[in-house]
């Protein structure tokens, strides 16, 4: 695993080579590729899928009865929400009033619209308070169709009239884009790593090689779904991923790259060396993501499976990127890697002291003298102390996580200033809190005469049911349905405890309620949030188990791979107990732009935790690896880890600081999930690199001394174990004509 510990005539080894010395060749064909791979994706890739609902779930059955026996009611809806102190039946107001209803009914998408005045149920006993459905006869509606829907609702809005537009449609036409976000966290990456390297040319690579994988990796991605569904949070997520990743990739790369040139080698010997060595962790590091994304298969869900594959196309693009687009474009570069550089103030006997410390073969002196290293001796000095004030502090953030609870946003937890909002607030005040969480109750009948009112009543005399519609049997006289609305609204933990009662109580002990399904928007909700809590645990179990196996294979250690899935595991609980403290508690989340507080979107921690999973072991390979180097080289535990800290410090704390700027940003775009998963990964990202790096992983390292490297069945060799001795340029020269299978950082 040592920089120079690699086969000359390896198989990436010969691929640097080959891309560094065809390097014009190579990027002309990734140019190419992306453009073509970009006009497919973006011009002919897969529309976006976000239904949920399936399995053997209560609201699975009653949707699946519903689709086959009720066509007329396969639309989405809009519900336009109204309210004026004056009444509707004012002389000023009622115009306004039937001019909108009219604009909306003469829409293309939607279909006839009952008016208010011509249906009293639709309004409240004062008069003040009016709703409608607005039927969409085309499903799944381009935003620009429904966008003028919203228009006009707002326009027609004021002079004491209030009006506003609700349903799922309203709510996605109102989100803007992502907007600038993407731009800032690619931005706050180039000022990290201009900062890191000191140079625009190394700051240029990374980014560019990260932003061309990522293009070409969401237009494929988009292909793909046309096999694999995705739902529509898939691109930005991938790209918030594949950003990250991509530019830590390539940071590493060319980071090994400069090692190299300054330790005498050419270009193309340095190309070669980085990514036989930095490249082929990279590779591990890369393959340890996709494996733990693919653990979301194991949930079960289609749409979890889509969001898997698609966000590991992206991943896999930027390692293919990282090692061979990269050494296409270090061979433009050549010496000139460090170009247009910062200034930066180095006094000559500091000068001096480098060259001598560099000729020995030892670490340089500002390594010696980093402050990582020092830290690292501190935290030696006081193992126990350290791990346990750590490990501490962990469990005490993961604390709130017990408290989790599971949901999906509705209207009631948008911006205020969005229609959708507003037409919650206005049903909620004129029908009830429960009026946009209604329940759908399905069920087989003999035939259209079958009585269902004795099931009707018991629901209706339920606690915590404010009314029930009318039942309804279809045409073809097989099933039935019928409506129920909670006193509570969607995200409530009492209308859960309702719908769980009505299930297992009320439904059961009913006439005619054997075979009755509890569905609609709210049930399905539930289910998949309680399907998603129950399977969380597996998913864990394997992607830990898959992870573990890889990790082995690399560092050769069962204890070093034990100590990272206990690491990881704390690192991922803080993460989830700060976002629960945040959204669901709602300790600042104004401030982080979250508009009220609500329940933990249903698939954030499922996704959020193969994620964290492999990130935090990019970072593990990366730094086990140099301290495994500087071990070999040593032959000292303690001396391996301090070294191994101060020479991963720079690179480590800067893929971190890139990570958490591209995660933060989320929070600038509007969608409350992407923001509750970017907070959570930004929080879990920095902990990994702070407290995990720099004192779980010394101080645990350091109590286990040469039990780090245990593995069954291997019995140390001398020569791993005899320090290296000789110059910087010896030491290369021995370790490339070595016949060893190389392990690399």
């Amino acid at each position: 695993m040592t920089a120079n510990n690699f086969r000359a005539d390896g198989v990436l080894a010969r691929l640097a080579r080959f891309c560094y010395r065809r390097r014009r060749t190579v990027v002309l064909a990734w140019i190419v590729g992306v453009i073509a791979l970009a006009y497919a994706g973006f011009g002919y890739g897969a529309a976006s899928d976000n239904d949920f609902s399936g399995g053997d779930s209560g609201s699975a059955k009653a949707q699946e009865l519903i689709e086959r026996h009720f066509p007329e009611h396969q639309g989405d809806t809009l519900t336009l929400a109204i309210k004026t102190e004056r009444g509707i039946d004012d002389p000023a107001v009622r115009p306004r009033i039937e001019k909108v209803v009219a604009d909306l009914a003469a829409s293309p998408v939607t279909g006839p619209v009952v008016s208010p005045y011509q249906d009293r149920t639709l309004v409240t006993a004062d008069r003040r308070i009016a709703r409608t459905t607005i039927p969409l006869t085309v499903k799944e509606p381009e935003k620009s169709q429904v966008e003028p829907l919203v228009a006009t609702v707002k326009d027609a809005s004021g002079d004491g009239v209030t009006l506003g537009l609700g349903g799922d449609e309203a709510e996605k036409a109102e989100t803007p884009p992502q907007g600038p976000a993407d731009s800032v966290g690619v931005l706050a990456a180039a000022v990290i790593l201009f900062i890191a390297f000191g140079s625009l040319v190394a700051m240029g690579l990374p980014i560019v090689t990260a932003l061309l994988a990522i293009l070409g990796g969401i237009a494929l991605m988009k292909l793909v779904g046309h096999v694999v569904p995705a739902p529509d949070f898939t691109t930005v997520f991938a790209a918030m991923i594949g950003l990250g990743v991509g530019i830590d990739y390539a940071l590493f790369i060319v980071t090994r790259y400069k090692e190299c040139l300054r330790d005498g080698d050419g270009p193309e010997n340095a190309t070669v060396a980085a990514i036989a060595t930095a490249g082929r962790a990279v590779l591990f590091a890369g393959t340890t993501v996709v494996i733990a994304l693919l653990g979301l298969v194991v949930m079960g869900q289609r749409l979890m499976t889509g969001v898997a594959v698609a966000a590991s196309v992206t991943v896999l693009v930027t390692m293919v990127a990282a090692v061979t687009l990269l050494p296409a474009f270090l061979g433009f570069t050549g010496h000139r890697i460090s170009s247009l550089r910062l200034p930066r103030r180095t006094s000559r006997a500091d000068r001096r002291r480098d060259r001598r410390y560099e000729a020995a073969g030892a670490v340089s002196s500002r390594e010696r003298r980093a402050p990582a290293e020092r830290w690292a001796g501190v935290v030696q000095r006081h193992p126990l102390l350290a791990a346990t004030l750590a490990g501490a502090g962990l469990l005490v953030l993961a604390v709130p996580t017990l408290s989790m609870r599971l949901s999906l946003p509705d209207a009631s937890v948008q911006p205020h200033d969005r229609s959708s909002y507003t037409s919650y607030t206005i049903l909620s005040e004129g029908f009830g809190p429960g009026y946009g969480a209604p329940l759908v109750f399905a069920t087989r009948v003999e035939s259209k005469d079958a009585d269902l009112r004795p099931l009707v009543q018991a629901v209706g005399r339920t606690e915590g049911i404010a009314y029930t519609t009318p039942p309804r049997v279809s045409r073809d006289g097989r099933a039935a349905t019928f409506m129920a609305f909670p006193e509570t609204g969607y995200q409530d933990e009492a209308t859960v405890d309702l719908v769980h009662r009505l299930r297992d109580d009320v439904l059961p002990k009913a006439p005619g309620g054997d075979g009755v399904h509890v569905g609609g928007p709210n049930a399905a909700t539930i289910d998949f949030a309680e399907e998603v809590g129950s399977r969380l645990p597996l998913m864990i179990v394997v992607v830990i188990g898959l992870s573990m196996v890889l990790l082995i294979a690399l560092v050769r250690s069962v204890t070093i791979a034990l100590q990272a899935a206990v690491m990881n595991l704390l690192s991922i609980g803080a993460a989830y107990g700060v976002i629960v403290a945040v959204v669901q508690w709602g300790w600042l989340g104004t401030a982080l732009g979250f508009a009220t507080d609500m329940p933990i979107t249903a698939w954030v921690p499922m996704v959020m935790f193969p994620v964290l999973f492999g990130l935090s072991m990019d970072y593990q390979v990366f730094l086990i690896s140099r301290v495994r180097e500087e071990y070999e080289r040593a032959a000292d535990t303690r001396t391996a880890i301090a070294h191994g800290v101060a020479r991963t410090a720079k690179v480590i704390t800067a893929a971190a600081a890139i990570m958490i700027a591209v995660f933060t940003t989320s929070l600038l775009g509007h969608d409350v999930s992407v923001k509750q998963v970017g907070l959570g990964m930004a929080v879990a990202v920095l902990i990994d690199a702070t407290i995990v790096r720099m004192i779980l992983v010394p101080a645990v390292m350091e109590l286990c001394g040469k039990a780090n490297w245990w593995m069954p069945g291997r019995r140390p060799s001398k020569a791993s174990a005899a320090p290296q001795t000789g110059t910087a340029g010896e030491v290369r020269v021995r370790t490339l004509t070595r016949s060893s299978s190389g392990r690399d950082d």
